[in-house]
């Protein structure tokens, strides 16, 4: 795919970037066209090496041959949107951290089976609201040699833009899903 500088912050392919909201993203009635944002280069490496799909990269022009150029020799086929720092900025809302973000495939649910399956050691979440206390949790969690990670439904969304850069792509690494209640899953 070409390069694509950005003139107008309303082109069409944008939309991911900038006025879809996390829960758009997330599409629970047609889960399987869910997307989420991963925003770093060194996360956006994370979320590949463990077989996540993108669907589209914005960068900061100067990344183009810097900190983004593995990330687009590694996915040839999707767009690649480009613009000053303060153009990203007027159309994300906010200024850029490392200046990459990447819209990548939201996976499917994994069965609870399937996540405990070889698990020893597992987190349970429950009721954690907070982004970036999500992500802080994911990253001790890999720290301490974590099998699996449990989630109520009413803890926030570890694919949350902020969690996943918290969590400096552990939860990418990590299996985990989510569960309806505690007493009930585990008995």
């Amino acid at each position: 795919m070409p390069i694509i500088e950005i003139n107008d912050i309303n082109a069409p392919g944008l939309e991911i970037f900038s006025t879809l909201t996390e829960a758009q993203l997330r599409n629970e009635l047609e889960p399987e066209k869910g997307i989420f944002i991963a925003e770093s280069p060194k996360v956006i490496r994370v979320a590949l090496q463990a077989g996540y799909q993108a669907l589209a990269l914005l960068c900061e022009n100067r990344h183009i041959q810097g900190d983004a150029a593995d990330i687009i020799e590694r996915c040839p086929d999707i767009p690649v949107y480009t613009g000053s720092r303060e153009l990203l900025a007027s159309l994300t809302g906010y200024t850029l951290t490392r200046g990459v973000l990447c819209a990548m495939q939201r996976p499917l649910p994994r069965p609870l089976s399937e996540v405990l399956q070889k698990a020893r050691r597992v987190v349970i979440i429950d009721s954690v609201t907070d982004t970036t206390n999500i992500g802080a949790i994911f990253r001790s969690a890999a720290a301490l040699g974590i099998d699996a990670v449990l989630l109520t439904r009413s803890s926030c969304d570890p694919l949350n833009r902020r969690a996943v850069r918290v969590s400096m792509g552990s939860v990418f690494l990590i299996p985990w899903t989510w569960i309806d209640d505690i007493e009930t899953e585990m008995h």
